[in-house]
């Protein structure tokens, strides 16, 4: 299993305890601008450049199940459409960031952030993902790549009480409601 942390948030330092119950080993990751990862200068965060940072991950692993909270649940759809035959489920949370900024473009801002400020979470980053937009539409697509080439039954699971406009979606697609945490994992478990 991979973890994906939500907005401002890193890798935890320990198991949670909801995911105790997995059968495999358990990996994490920190996404760019955030934890012990690097931080880019200026900038220029994009829900597609954390993926990249999870591709990255998957690659080394092989295949996994993703478990992404709120900003990682957007990240994990998106590399479950993108990488069908190398996730094997992805689980889908409530956490920070799952809204994104909508489904249509907000007004313009210059993003000011305090240049002796070089740790994470970086301002920038946590400015820019917040506003990210996420159309449902766009959601659905990786959704429906994920449905027709994983060989999975059902490649995305959900397991959130917030219900953005993308995420409502990629629910009535599925047809299915929410889940617990423990039974998506048991579902995937049987995957692995």
């Amino acid at each position: 299993m991979l973890l994906l942390h939500g907005l401002g948030e890193r890798s935890p330092a320990t198991l949670p305890e909801d995911m105790k119950a997995w059968p495999g080993p358990v990996y994490a990751l920190d996404f760019s601008g955030h934890g012990a990862s690097t931080v880019p200068r200026g900038g220029g965060y994009t829900c597609e450049q954390l993926m990249g940072d999870a591709d990255t991950g998957l690659a080394h692993l092989g295949h996994a199940t993703l478990l992404g909270r709120g900003l990682g649940a957007y990240v994990a759809l998106l590399l479950a459409g993108a990488r069908p035959a190398e996730v094997r489920g992805a689980i889908l949370c409530d956490g920070l960031g799952l809204a994104g900024g909508g489904p249509a473009p907000l007004t313009p801002q210059v993003i000011f952030s305090n240049p002796n400020s070089l740790g994470t979470p970086d301002g920038y980053g946590l400015a820019e993902l917040a506003r990210d937009v996420r159309p449902p539409d766009y959601a659905t697509a990786f959704l429906r790549q994920a449905s027709e080439l994983s060989g999975l039954d059902q490649p995305v699971t959900i397991c959130t009480m917030e219900r953005p406009d993308w995420l409502v979606a990629i629910a009535e697609e599925l047809d299915a409601e929410s889940v617990s945490v423990s039974q998506a994992l048991k579902r995937y478990a049987e995957v692995v």
